[in-house]
C-alpha cells in the first residue's frame, strides 16, 4: 500500500500496529476466511452428491468389506464412529444381481486362506447389511466353504527336465505340476471365472511339460453331485480348492521337446 502514488504519502507510519497495518490484516484475515468456507462448501456438496449418487454393485461391495464384527453402527447411519481394520473380517466380497435382488458373497482369510465367515460372524453381518441396504432391496447373503475342483490330466513331459513322478530332475521341485494347479486356483478373483483354456495353458507354461491335456475336468460346491468343465466355470462360492492327493489325477507320460 505505502507504494501506491495516492495512498503512499499519507501512511507514513512505521509502527507494527498503524491503522493501515490493521486493516490490511483484517482485509486479509476475512479473505481467508472467506476462502475456507468456499472450500468447505465445496467439499460438503461434493459429499452429499455422492452420498446421493445410485448405490452400485461395487457400492455393497465396499460396503461390505467395511463391516466391522462386533461393532454398532451410529444410530440412524450405516457408519461406524471408528474405524478398526482388526475387526473388518470380511476379506473379498462380491456382488450380483439375481431374481428377486443382489446376493452378496464373502469370504474372510483364516491362516493367509479362503474361508467362509463363523456361523457368529455370518449372523451379525447378514443383520448389517439389512441395515445399510437401499430401502426394499432384497439380499441373499452367503459365505460358504470353497467349490470343489476335481481334474484328471495327462502331462506330457520332457525327460530331460522332469522324472516320470512329476519331479524335477534338478531337484528344485518335486511337485511342480501340482503347485500350477493350487496357484492357477488361488490367483483366480474372487468370484472369478475359471476358463478352462486358461487352466490347461497355465500347466503347459510349467518348465518340463510339453503338453498338458485335460481328460476330465469337474467342479461342484455344497453336496451337489460334480459336472464337467468344458468351457467356463463360476464359483459358487466365490472360489475353489483342489484336494491335490484325493482329487488330482496325474498321468506323467514322456515326450521329446517340441520346437
Amino acid at each position: 500500500m505505502q507504494a501506491d502514488t495516492v495512498l503512499g504519502p499519507q501512511l507514513t507510519s512505521t509502527s507494527s500496529v498503524a491503522i493501515w497495518r490493521l486493516w490490511t490484516y483484517v482485509i486479509a484475515v476475512c479473505q481467508y476466511v472467506l476462502e475456507s468456507l468456499f472450500d468447505a462448501h465445496v467439499a460438503e456438496v461434493a459429499a452429499t452428491i455422492a452420498g446421493m449418487a445410485p448405490h452400485t454393485l461395487l457400492w455393497y461391495v465396499n460396503k461390505a468389506k467395511a463391516f466391522q464384527y462386533g461393532y454398532a453402527l451410529v444410530p440412524d447411519t450405516d457408519t461406524y464412529a471408528v474405524t478398526d481394520t482388526t475387526a473388518q473380517v470380511v476379506s473379498y466380497a462380491a456382488a450380483t444381481e439375481v431374481n428377486n435382488g443382489l446376493r452378496i458373497k464373502v469370504a474372510t482369510l483364516s491362516g493367509g486362506v479362503l474361508a467362509p465367515l463363523s456361523a457368529p460372524q455370518h449372523t451379525a453381518f447378514t443383520a448389517y447389511m439389512k441395515l445399510v441396504r437401499d430401502a426394499c432391496v432384497r439380499l441373499q447373503v452367503t459365505s460358504g466353504n470353497s467349490d470343489r475342483f476335481v481334474a484328471d490330466l495327462s502331462i506330457y513331459y520332457d525327460p530331460l527336465a522332469l522324472d516320470a513322478t512329476g519331479a524335477r530332475l534338478d531337484g528344485t521341485g518335486n511337485t511342480p505340476v501340482q503347485d500350477a494347479v493350487t496357484t492357477f486356483l488361488d490367483s483366480l478373483p474372487f468370484n472369478g471365472l475359471f476358463v478352462l483354456n486358461y487352466f490347461i495353458n497355465a500347466i503347459a507354461a510349467v518348465p518340463g511339460v510339453v503338453i498338458c491335456k485335460a481328460n476330465n475336468v469337474q467342479a461342484t460346491y455344497a453336496a451337489l453331485p460334480l459336472s464337467s468343465i468344458t468351457l467356463e466355470y463360476l464359483p459358487d462360492a466365490g472360489y475353489m480348492t483342489c484336494n491335490i492327493s484325493a482329487d488330482l489325477t496325474l498321468a506323467f507320460i514322456p515326450h521329446s521337446p517340441v520346437h
